[in-house]
């Protein structure tokens, strides 16, 4: 490996690392049901209907773990991060499309409805939105928007990553938060990475690019 390629690794591996948490936290959700481990109250719902949660973390763990390589830009110029693409839109949209209908037809815990109720309809239809207007931008071969769209749908899929470290610290010492903390910690993470991506995207497009180098031989070359 040389090292312009060990460059294009430490973005990937960090969003890999990003996702590491809720990979676990789905994988244990996925045993509870698939062994049915004895039925609370937090977990009571997706017993009484598995599908949704299922497909959810079937869809998302692989979303967010492939789609940290598509931020390789080796992989970029390479037939893999097309064919990964087909996979990474339906992926996305059923990721996106189960967590609204959890949050809208699951009897969701106190704590978790109110405000945390509207902010998670928010970003999960933004989450879709982003990736429908991505594919629809590469159809017609607008790339640079294509790239911007699917910035801002993936940003939005880590947001259960970032929700770890803004929910760490208050845990740690200041104990559980109550139903509004809660909202505004949970909307914390997905409001950090949308401004991440936004970032992101600015500074791509913002990047002057480089004039290709002329051919020898050509009018250019002659001159």
């Amino acid at each position: 490996m040389t090292s312009s390629t060990r460059r294009e690794w430490p973005v990937p591996a960090l969003l890999i690392l990003l996702s590491v948490v809720p990979v676990i936290a789905g994988a244990a959700r996925l045993g509870e049901v698939a062994v049915g481990a004895p039925v609370t109250p937090d977990n009571a719902r997706f017993f009484a209907d598995p599908v949704p949660v299922v497909l959810h973390i079937a869809a998302a763990v692989p979303y967010c773990v492939l789609g940290a390589l598509q931020f390789v830009p080796g992989l970029r110029r390479r037939r893999w991060h097309r064919v990964t693409g087909r996979l990474l839109v339906p992926l996305g949209l059923i990721a996106a499309l189960t967590g609204l209908w959890m949050t809208l037809f699951y009897a969701l815990p106190a704590i978790d409805v109110g405000l945390l109720t509207a902010i998670r309809l928010v970003f999960g239809a933004a989450m879709a939105i982003a990736i429908v207007l991505g594919f629809l931008a590469i159809r017609r071969r607008d790339v640079a928007a294509h790239r911007a769209w699917m910035i801002r749908g993936y940003a939005i899929a880590q947001g259960a990553g970032t929700q770890v470290f803004t929910h760490l610290p208050w845990m740690l010492f200041l104990g559980p938060p109550d139903q509004l903390t809660r909202a505004l910690l949970m909307a914390a993470g997905w409001v950090i990475n949308v401004a991440v991506a936004e970032w992101v995207i600015r500074r791509s497009t913002a990047a002057p690019r480089r004039p290709a180098p002329a051919l020898k031989g050509t009018s250019v070359d002659r001159a």
